[in-house]
């Protein structure tokens, strides 16, 4: 998913004769903190809510006060994982987005970010999760795709996380069965850890049981 797909038409960008009462307006309505600030097409850079807030002239326009303008972008054929990397490392809620020409694009927001990526990750798909631990050495997505598959089952996500001053890994996979017994089962025979499960079923199952007992609390 590259960043240009993530574009939201929903904010518009300042302009240089907006005014910083404007802009703090805008943050509250849009639930953002950080605004996109162009002149023409040209973006001069993002302005944050907490350079705002405390601003002595709220009607002055945003290029007649001394405000700190920083200037995070991206470019619209980037992708996604670089715009995660800027958001998480700048803490920022609103990315601008340029074009080849360096031209302001859009912008994507840390929400439209999260709806997109629950996408790729399948989570309104039905299905169940499964865990594993290993060695680093030990990882093969094609070992691990056959043994799922074997269980009349297909992966609908896959995620390795590392673990600091580790070489073990974490492989978290979403796949389109709520009943894991079977490839779980599998996973052990070839001696994987499988360090948790998230199984429907099981969900279902702890709601009855509080449900059961909130009932007999009830009749006592």
């Amino acid at each position: 998913m590259l960043a240009g797909d993530l574009i939201t038409d929903e904010i518009p960008p300042l302009k240089t004769t907006d005014t910083v009462e404007l802009a703090l307006d805008w943050m509250e309505q849009f639930k953002v903190s950080h605004l996109p600030v162009v002149n023409n097409r040209e973006l001069v850079g993002i302005v944050a809510e907490t350079e705002l807030l405390d601003y002595e002239h709220p009607e002055e326009q945003i290029s007649a006060g001394r405000l700190h303008l920083m200037r995070p972008v991206i470019h619209y054929y980037q992708h996604a994982y670089d715009l995660l990397l800027l958001m998480s490392s700048m803490n920022l809620t609103l990315v601008p987005v340029i074009d080849e020409k360096e031209l302001y694009k859009g912008c994507i927001t840390v929400q439209g970010v999260i709806q997109n990526l629950s996408n790729m990750a399948s989570v309104q798909n039905p299905g169940g999760v499964i865990v594993l631990e290993m060695n680093q050495h030990d990882y093969s997505v094609t070992h691990i795709g056959n043994i799922i598959e074997g269980n009349d089952a297909k992966i609908l996500s896959l995620h390795v996380s590392s673990q600091p001053d580790s070489t073990k890994i974490e492989v978290t996979i979403k796949v389109n069965r709520d009943n894991l017994s079977g490839i779980i089962q599998t996973f052990n025979r070839y001696n994987y850890s499988v360090k948790a499960t998230f199984q429907r079923q099981e969900y279902n199952n702890g709601l009855d049981d509080r449900l059961n007992e909130f009932l007999r609390y009830l009749n006592t």
